[in-house]
């Protein structure tokens, strides 16, 4: 898989010299800029897998930027700055990047710190996944209680059987019981 890099810099030696590094180990650079708000508005549109940005930069610094974008997307941001000041790192974690390099940047270094940034992105899409997944699984879960609950009251069944009943309408009909237990509590009368 070939991944998408966006570079800030307002220097652009460093950006020619990481776009020279980028390309020797195969990675597409996909845009380059020279400030924050350049990156805010073209990591929003060109949606890079990876962002590897200067910290101190006009206009809008890297610290900033990197705050708005971790808002709006999902691309993992690589700060790189000639300052490792201890303040100047409590602000990089609070706004969500994924990985930190003091200047001046190897080779060694840089793609170490890729392949480990772009590894923690791939980690958090899977939990966000896995969340979301768990996060559906639960609302159908309570709306089948509640359909279950409304099938017991009305039609005087035990909770097994009310389950059951359900159970059998779901696969008589090819239809999750999540869609079974929406359709038993928008029902007026119990159809089953």
């Amino acid at each position: 898989m070939t991944f998408r890099i966006m570079i800030v810099d307002d220097d652009p030696i460093t950006r020619m010299d990481i776009r020279e590094m980028l390309g020797e180990e195969g990675y597409q650079v996909i845009k380059e800029c020279k400030n924050g708000e350049e990156a805010v508005k073209h990591s929003l549109a060109l949606e890079p897998d990876l962002i590897i940005m200067d910290v101190k930069m006009p206009i809008l610094n890297g610290i900033k930027a990197a705050k708005i974008i971790r808002q709006k997307s999902n691309a993992a941001i690589l700060l790189l700055t000639a300052y490792s000041q201890r303040e100047l790192i409590e602000d990089a974690k609070e706004s969500g990047v994924t990985a930190y390099l003091v200047k001046p940047v190897t080779e060694a270094d840089l793609i170490p710190a890729i392949e480990i940034a772009l590894s923690q992105k791939k980690q958090f899409e899977c939990l966000s996944r896995d969340l979301q997944t768990l996060k559906q699984k639960l609302t159908e879960r309570r709306l089948v209680e509640k359909a279950k609950g409304k099938l017991m009251n009305a039609l005087m069944l035990s909770e097994e059987a009310a389950y059951r009943k359900m159970r059998e309408y779901s696969m008589k009909n090819r239809i999750s019981l999540g869609l079974v237990a929406e359709l038993i509590l928008m029902s007026e009368d119990v159809f089953l």
